[in-house]
């Protein structure tokens, strides 16, 4: 072998595909839309409130008349839809809010129809806002240790959301990870006459520590215990995972959630890959949204190109819709 002889070169040479601004852009295969995200907003009672929300920057509790304002921005925005969550004037053990046709979500639900009809409504359909005790359902005793009672919250939540239906929502979402929650609500929307209407389950929901700003912004750290008795270990397998979105599937979900998102890309990409055709949805939750806004005012990051690199990635691994909460930043980037 001579050591003076030229090394031989690349033939195939991927730098080709990078090289030019438009080379790159005529290959790309996952790209963000302002059609893709749902923004989550937090509505609270009274008049003219707008409560800035400190662990979760350029974000507020909004009262019910200063919602249309935000929801016509939305629009403008062409963003996908809204998902709403209410903070009551008043919480009881059984969050009876939640289930009052003139409670908050009920009243910014009829305003999302009388401003924007067009836009997606989506409610999150869970206890955990409206609780005295900030647990997702009724709690009862056993073996002196206080625990929900997941069978006496599932008719709890059938009524939750035909009460949300019947003030506008267009697509529910129970949230609280509870035993056959998707069967109770389908079954209470059927005999309701609302068939149409369909159901996104947050089907894999983990214990995580990336929630503590949404529940400043909701109020709702349980007032004892944790919600490690029905959302999923951070350190399961991903069969647990597909064991929860298919029995969620059976029960009638037309559309599945993992939640958090960024943690969990090998879940998104294994429930995609499994289950291939059901619309996927994953929640960059508070915790991600946080903690670029947090970097980005220590100069640390660049906040819009870390927010859309962890968009696409959640994209990437097989994601249709984005739950974000920087959904009017990127919307307005994707546009520009």
């Amino acid at each position: 072998m001579n050591p003076d002889a030229p090394l031989p070169l690349p033939t195939t040479r991927l730098r080709r595909l990078r090289h030019l601004p438009s080379v790159r852009a005529i290959v790309r295969e996952v790209k963000l839309s302002a059609e893709k995200l749902i923004l989550p907003l937090f509505i609270c009672s009274g008049k003219d409130l707008c409560k800035p929300i400190e662990s979760m920057p350029g974000h507020s509790q909004l009262s019910v008349n200063l919602l249309a304002e935000e929801l016509k921005k939305v629009a403008d925005l062409g963003i996908g839809g809204v998902m709403l969550f209410g903070i009551p004037p008043a919480k009881d053990a059984r969050g009876s809010d939640s289930l009052s046709d003139d409670g908050v979500i009920q009243q910014a639900l009829r305003i999302v129809k009388e401003s924007t009809p067009e836009l997606l409504a989506i409610t999150d359909v869970c206890f955990c806002e409206y609780t005295d005790h900030g647990h997702c359902g009724v709690l009862t005793e056993k073996g002196g240790q206080l625990d929900i009672d997941n069978d006496a919250t599932l008719e709890l939540l059938g009524r939750q959301a035909v009460s949300h239906v019947r003030a506008g929502s267009d697509l529910v979402a129970p949230s609280g990870m509870m035993d056959g929650m998707v069967g109770a609500i389908r079954e209470s929307l059927d005999r309701a006459d609302y068939q149409h209407i369909p159901i996104m389950s947050y089907a894999a929901k983990y214990a995580s520590s990336f929630y503590g700003p949404f529940r400043d912004a909701v109020e709702s750290a349980p007032e004892h215990g944790d919600r490690r008795t029905h959302q999923m270990d951070p350190a399961s397998g991903v069969g647990q995972a597909l064991r929860e979105v298919a029995l969620d599937l059976d029960e009638g979900a037309d559309m599945v959630m993992i939640k958090p998102a960024l943690a969990y890309l090998d879940i998104v990409s294994q429930v995609a890959q499994q289950f291939p055709g059901v619309p996927l949805a994953a929640y960059s939750v508070s915790g991600e949204y946080s903690m670029i806004h947090a970097a980005a005012e220590r100069g640390w990051v660049d906040a819009k190109a870390a927010t859309c690199e962890m968009l696409t990635a959640m994209h990437r691994a097989g994601a249709h819709l984005l739950v974000t909460y920087a959904a009017k930043e990127v919307a307005e980037w994707v546009s520009s």
